[in-house]
């Protein structure tokens, strides 16, 4: 073998071993993430009683994720969310604070688009979860629990291989069933809720920053 031929086969093995490296370091950093939002969140007002009514947009809405990517496209995760609520100028005066726990699926369409721009993605997510409702203030005996059901969608920027923007609009079904007696839902909540969130996402995984 020539040294030319020697140097050629060399070279293409080199290639090779960092292309590997580099889409195996690719799929690292994207399979275990942690997010970080904050944004507001309207509640449905047919899960108030009569006499109260929240604010159609009400400010904060915090939620914090764990995302775990099984395949390329498809993954879990576990989030949390925070929302407080307060009633609009029509209503009995009172404050809520709505607390989630969901586990959810996630799929990422974002290689089957082929008209997104360049650091573009899309994810969605969907799955159960539980909702604790605690009243502020004099009504504050009146809390409430039930099942949820949660979908959503996040449109992402990266800003690296490590970190993107997104936004994230979600909504939240309640399962809770009617207050009874209707005296125990003053101030309280088993409604639906909108939340648009905007924060960041970086990698847990195959990041020497993080």
């Amino acid at each position: 073998m020539t040294s030319n031929n020697r140097l050629q086969n060399i070279s293409i093995l080199i290639i090779a071993i960092l292309c590997f490296s580099f889409s195996h370091s690719q799929k690292a950093t994207n399979e275990i993430k942690a997010q970080i939002a904050i944004g507001v969140n309207s509640p449905s007002q047919s899960g108030f009683v009569d006499g109260f009514q929240a604010k159609s947009i009400n400010f904060p809405t915090v939620n914090l994720g764990v995302q775990y990517m099984f395949k390329r496209q498809l993954g879990g995760k576990l989030d949390f969310g925070f929302n407080r609520f307060s009633s609009d100028d029509n209503s009995v005066e009172f404050k809520a604070n709505y607390t989630r726990i969901n586990a959810q699926l996630v799929y990422d369409p974002t290689e089957s688009i082929t008209f997104l721009p360049p650091r573009m993605g899309i994810v969605t997510h969907a799955g159960p979860g539980y909702t604790f409702v605690k009243p502020l203030g004099d009504f504050g005996e009146n809390k409430n629990s039930f099942l949820n059901l949660m979908a959503g969608f996040e449109v992402h920027y990266a800003m690296s291989e490590y970190m993107s923007l997104y936004t994230d609009v979600s909504y939240i079904a309640g399962l809770g069933g009617d207050f009874d007696p209707i005296t125990e839902g003053f101030g309280s909540f088993n409604g639906n809720l909108m939340t648009i969130t905007f924060g960041i996402s970086f990698s847990l995984s195959g990041c020497q920053y993080c």
